[in-house]
Formats: structure tokens, C-alpha cells, sequence
């Protein structure tokens, strides 16, 4: 049996205007899997930490199994898994949880084997993990795999690609002790949008990753605009004015909801900045509990233990 443990980060989706297509890696939190390869019945061993009791433990219906199988499959493996999970991330909270799961198991069973496997077919393999339980898109699957700031160019076949990032920059993360799934934050969205609004988000998205590959801070402020997903989500999420609001007053370059939600992001320009953003917002979610975190944009990705 070929054993391999992974460390795979939590992320943000989105970014703000890059709807499906941005995303960032945050350093300081994710989730631990463990992966085997064996020619028993595939299982999940153990879930332990946050929200593990939420966690599907029939290997059929669980994100990290089922991409640890497809990858093996799409390299013509047979071998079935035994996964073990350590969560940190959120389930249900706009950190990219589903995402990182099928990350842990797509990378996890890639490793495993011991021989090369294409990006892409770590990408393949997750999206299958991730389309068990969510709508297939890359926006967290890519910088939990890659690490930093990445676009995902298409999913059919997946490609996605990391953006250069010049400069220092800090995220603030809250997670309020809500749960919004993805498929409720989705059908909020309007399906069709004016030719003006699509013109806007495409200068911001396209804007926004001008500023983190050149380390234009100034330009990441005019540009963190959510004109589509965030002006429908913000219901759902309670005081997310007042959070946003909050994150403005103590320095953030711009504010937004982290993926679907209910989690809310300040983008920073330093550690102190970032760490008085978080404080202000965690007080502004009140008296909902919340959970803070702070962090730079991670440089890895996926990586064994």
C-alpha cells in the first residue's frame, strides 16, 4: 500500500469582480488528507476537526475519495483509497472547503502513485470531486492546487494558470458562524446581465490582476468591484454592509464576499493593516460569532507533509 499526507490551502474565489475565474490561495489555513492506495473497498477512515461531523464518510459521497478515485481511473489505476481527513476550513463558508477536499484527493493520490501526472489531470480529477457536491468551477480548485492568484481560462478541458504577483499583500478573512451553500448563493445571480455591467466587470477583473502582477496597490482599491455576484449575495449575508463598511474605515484596499459566502475578505497592504481590518470586521459581524484570519496570498499550493 502507497501512503501520502497533503496540506492543501484554503481559498478565496472570485476575488472580488472575477466571477468563477479569480482566485487566491490564503496562507495559514487549510485542511491535512491523508491518502492510501490499497486493493481493499475504498473508505474514509477518520474526519476529524472543524465541522467533521458534517463530513460524508461513504467514500461514494465524499469529494476527497471520489477525486482520489477519478485521478486513479483517468491514469488507468485500479486501486481503490483509505482517506483521512483534518479539517480547519469552514463547510459551507466561502473558504473553498469543497474545493480543497478534492484538491487533498486528486493531489493526494497523484503523489501516491509515484509517478508523473499532468496539471491537468489533477485539475480533471478534482473538478469531478468538486462537482459531487457543487457546481464545476475552478476559482478555488486552482490556487488551492497551485498556490498564489490564478485564473481559470476553461473547465472543458480544465486550464487554469497562475498570475505573477509583485509586491506585498495581506488578506483578512471573517467567517461568520453561518453556513451558506453554493448552490443557494448561485441561485440568487441573474442570468443574463447589460452589455454596460459586463464591459465594467471585465475592466475590474482584468484591472485587478494588472495590479497584483505589477504591485499596484492604488489600482487594486479602484478595482475590488463586484458589480455582479455581490450586490444579489449581500442579502444573504447579515450585516455585510457594515463588515465592508468596517474593513474601509480600518485601511482594506477593497472588500468583498470570499466565494459564495457567508466568509468576507479584506484585501490589505500589510500584516498591521490586515490585522485591524479583521478586528474591525469580526466586531461589525456582532453579536453574530465569527471567526477571523489573517494572512499573505500563500506562494504553495498543494504539498506533502
Amino acid at each position: 500500500m502507497t501512503s501520502v499526507r497533503v496540506f492543501v490551502p484554503g481559498s478565496i474565489g472570485n476575488v472580488g469582480p472575477g466571477f468563477d475565474v479569480l482566485g487566491l490561495a490564503v496562507d495559514g489555513i487549510g485542511d491535512r488528507f491523508t491518502i492510501e492506495l490499497t486493493t481493499a473497498p475504498s473508505s474514509i477512515a477518520a474526519v476529524t476537526g472543524r465541522d467533521h461531523t458534517l463530513v460524508p464518510t461513504d467514500p461514494a459521497n465524499n469529494c476527497t475519495s471520489v477525486a482520489a478515485l477519478a485521478l486513479l481511473r483517468s491514469q488507468g489505476d485500479s486501486r481503490q483509497v483509505r482517506v483521512t481527513i483534518d479539517r480547519s476550513l469552514p463547510l459551507a463558508g466561502g473558504l473553498g472547503a469543497s474545493a480543497a477536499a478534492s484538491v487533498g484527493g486528486a493531489f493526494g493520490a497523484a503523489m501516491a502513485m509515484g509517478r508523473p501526472v499532468s496539471q491537468a489531470a489533477i485539475l480533471a480529477a478534482a473538478l469531478v470531486g468538486e462537482s459531487s457536491v457543487s457546481s464545476p468551477h475552478l476559482d478555488n480548485i486552482a490556487p488551492s492546487l497551485l498556490g498564489g492568484v490564478t485564473v481559470a481560462r476553461s473547465i472543458t478541458p480544465p486550464d487554469a494558470v497562475r498570475v505573477p504577483v509583485l509586491g506585498t499583500w495581506w488578506v483578512a478573512v471573517v467567517s461568520p458562524a453561518q453556513r451558506l451553500t453554493t448552490k443557494k448563493a448561485r441561485s440568487v445571480l441573474p442570468q443574463l446581465i447589460s452589455q454596460a455591467d459586463f464591459v465594467h466587470q471585465i475592466a475590474h477583473t482584468a484591472a485587478l490582476i494588472t495590479a497584483f502582477a505589477s504591485g499596484d496597490h492604488e489600482l487594486a482599491h479602484r478595482a475590488l468591484v463586484d458589480i455582479y455576484a455581490e450586490p444579489h449575495r449581500a442579502g444573504l449575508i447579515e450585516a455585510f454592509f457594515a463588515v465592508k463598511s468596517a474593513a474601509a474605515s480600518a485601511g482594506a484596499l477593497g472588500c468583498s464576499i470570499s466565494g459564495a459566502g457567508p466568509s468576507v475578505f479584506a484585501l490589505c497592504a500589510s500584516e498591521s493593516i490586515a490585522s485591524a481590518c479583521a478586528a474591525a470586521m469580526g466586531a461589525a459581524f456582532l453579536p453574530t460569532a465569527a471567526q477571523t484570519h489573517i494572512g499573505r496570498i500563500a506562494t504553495e499550493g498543494a504539498r506533502i507533509l
